[in-house]
Parts: C-alpha cells; structure tokens; sequence
C-alpha cells in the first residue's frame, strides 16, 4: 500500500465526462489499498472566465476580492469530484485551501505556501479509509483570514506541498501529455518520452519553456524530495495496472538516475526580448545604475552581456520577458541622462534556445558542439548564458525549430 497524492488540471476536468474519468482513476488506485489525496484545478477557462468578470467588474479591483472569486473555479471542480466519488461508492469529501488549512503569505494573486497542516488528512486515511479531494491554486494568510491564490499553474504547486505535508511516497501530477519529452514533440518528431528526469534538469526546462509543470512546484519539490510522475490522463482507467508503472516521467534526485546522458533536452523560449545599451561608460556603479532600477520595477534580467571596452566606452546587451520590454525601455531611458549613454536598440524577434543535462558536469566540448552545428546551419547566435547544467542560446526568431532540431540531433536525443 502507498500514499498518493493524484493531481489533475483543468482539460482533465473540462466537463462532467472529463470528472467521471478522473473518478474512475482515483477509484482504481482505491481499490488498489492506496491513501489517495487528490487536487483539482479549475474546469479548463473557468479562471479565464473568472477573471475576465473581475476587469469588467472594475479594471482597477481589489486583489483580496479578486482571490475570493478566481479561487472559486477549483472549489467548484473538487465538489463535483466528490460527489462523483461518492456515487461510485468511494468515500470522499472536499476540502477547500482554507479548510486543511494551507497557510501562505498575503500576496494576493501571487502567494507562497509557508505550511500545510496534513494531519486530518492522514487521520481520515486511517479510521476512514476517504479520498480527499482538495482545491488546487488557493490558501488562507493566517494573520488577515483572506482567501489568497498561487498564480498561475498554482495548483501544481498545491500538489507538492500536500505530498510534502502527508509524507506521501510519489505525486502524481496527471496532464493531456504522457510526460516529459526530450524537445517539443510539435517542432522535432523524433523528440522521446523520458523515463527519469533529475530535479535540476526539470527545474531548467520548466524555466526555460517547457509547459508540463510549473517551476515553484518543481522547486517545492526539489526542496521537500518529492517524487513526481507526470502521466497521461488520457489513457483508460481500466487499462492501468496501479501496482506496475505507468507510461509517464519520473522528476527525482540524481542518484536515482543510474547513467545520464550528456544532453537530458532541448528547451526554447519564445518569451524573450534582446535590449542592448551602447557606449555606456567602463567603470565601477554603471552596472548597478541600470540594472538596479530594473530590479526595482520588478523586471527579470537575464543573459547579460558586455564587449570588451574601447576608448572608456562599451555596449552592454541582455534580454528581459517580452511582456517588459516597452517598460524596460522606459525605466532606461528615466536613467540615461545619469549613466551616461549613446542610445537603447531592441527586439523582439528572437528566441532563447536551451541546451539542458545533469551530465554536462563532467563532460567537455557541449558547447562547442553546439556552436559549431548552428554554424554550419547558418544560424547565427546573439548571446550566450551558461550555468552547470545549461547552455542558453539567443537566436533569431525565425531560425527557432532549425536551431531545435538541429540540436535535438547533434547530442544523440533523436535515438
């Protein structure tokens, strides 16, 4: 016997079929003498919906309120759930974020767990042998008592940290794909399912663009060494062995990974934007100067690159999410009459490619590998940024699947 935590987004529960087939997968892991605690997100473009109605309501909303009706959409979902449970003859109750209770901080729109209290779900495993089923996305801020929302992709994160909080043996994060791939399966048609993906590994390619989990829930569970398996639900309930493994991907520490190859995946963002500052003085505080009031204003900076100085002056170019760019823009130009600098040239049109693998540690020539293939390709490369386990590639938007396959290619991922 097991303890399970099963967690199913919102095309998995788009309507009442799409319900009944979740039951059907908690039924069967029942069934199989599992404790099974099971988080729902909202029906699929509920929140959209809800959402939508607050900007109508007022553009300019209060964010407590916002929280209160966005959180909704999930408590709908888990009480449909529970009741389709109970009609098969399991036994099941909701639970809402405030009712377990998940306790996070009072950033509304955006919170962070910082506790859950597992201990009656545990209790009622025990005595009672009862599914719960628990909204997804949403917490209490224990000093004010206001219902408070995770952000988007949140109720992964609610996963996690309930596994974490029950001591489960795996979190089962159930999606429309059936795991995580080498590439987009979409713009390389040899991209394979992986069968085990290391922490580290996940946690770079959900940053960099990969869409099967969220990164705070893969930080959460690198955190707490929570076992995730992200798995289709989509595949017939009957025809699943719960005592066997299923088709899917195991997210786990590196040691349970016997032999990583050099190159785990391939990731790209199309999220990206290239800013580039020319002739701003070489000398100490410059740097803090322009990316400070950055900072400030809440925009992510990322592959930074400066030229080597000439005559006292250098161009110092980096990328920010496309979302800031006219802002970033904004922000430099309040700051260019004290920094001192020429003029801000931009774009929009390009694409962060990533190389991504534990076994780059001990491996040289990744990146030269890399540089020499997208060469040959005639693609040429705007910056680099590289980390332990990472090679980010910036690229014309244009060449993005060429630059993709290429890549895929090149480290072995198409065999």
């Amino acid at each position: 016997m097991a303890r399970l935590v099963m967690k199913f987004g919102g095309t998995s529960v788009a309507d009442i079929d799409r319900i009944r087939n979740v039951a059907r997968h908690v039924e069967r892991e029942v069934k199989a003498g599992h404790e099974v605690a099971v988080v729902v997100s909202a029906m699929s473009g509920k929140t959209n919906e809800l959402v939508g109605w607050c900007r109508q309501a007022a553009p300019l909303h209060d964010t407590r309120e916002y929280d209160a009706v966005v959180a909704s959409g999930e408590q709908v979902t888990a009480g449909l759930l529970a009741i389709t449970l109970e009609s098969m003859g399991v036994s099941a109750r909701s639970w809402q974020g405030w009712q377990l209770p998940i306790w996070t901080d009072g950033t509304h729109g955006s919170a962070r767990i910082v506790g859950i209290n597992g201990e009656e779900l545990v209790k009622r495993f025990r005595e009672h042998g009862q599914v719960a089923v628990i909204a997804g996305f949403q917490g209490i801020h224990k000093e004010t008592g206001r219902i408070t929302t995770l952000g988007r992709g949140g109720s992964d994160t609610s996963a996690v940290a309930v596994a974490a909080a029950i001591q489960a043996d795996r979190c089962d994060i159930y999606t429309d794909v059936d795991g995580v791939y080498t590439t987009d399966p979409n713009v390389a048609d040899k991209a394979r399912r992986l069968d085990k993906v290391a922490y580290e590994e996940m946690l770079e390619m959900a940053s960099l663009g990969a869409k099967v989990l969220q990164v705070r829930s893969v930080e959460l569970a690198m955190q707490k060494r929570v076992r995730v398996f992200v798995r289709s639900s989509f595949e017939k309930p009957e025809d699943i062995n719960p005592h066997g493994t299923p088709p899917g991907t195991l997210i786990c520490d590196e040691e349970e990974i016997v032999e990583s190859q050099v190159v785990t995946g391939i990731a790209f963002s199309k999220d990206e934007a290239q800013l580039s500052i020319r002739r701003v003085a070489d000398k100490p505080g410059v740097a803090a100067a322009l990316f400070g009031p950055l900072a400030e204003a809440h925009i992510n900076v990322d592959m930074i690159v400066q030229n080597i100085s000439a005559d006292g002056r250098t161009d110092i170019t980096f990328t920010v999410p496309v979302a800031d760019y006219d802002r970033a823009q904004q922000v430099l130009a309040k700051v260019k009459d004290g920094v001192g600098f020429a003029a801000v040239e931009g774009a929009k049109d390009v694409v962060k490619v990533s190389i991504i693998g534990v076994g780059m540690r001990s491996h040289a020539g990744v990146a030269a590998t890399a540089f020499k293939a997208l060469a040959e390709r005639g693609i040429n490369i705007r910056a680099i940024s590289t980390s332990e386990i990472k090679i980010s590639i910036l690229i014309d938007a244009a060449y993005t699947e060429l630059a993709v396959r290429t890549l895929h290619s090149v480290y072995g991922l198409d065999r």
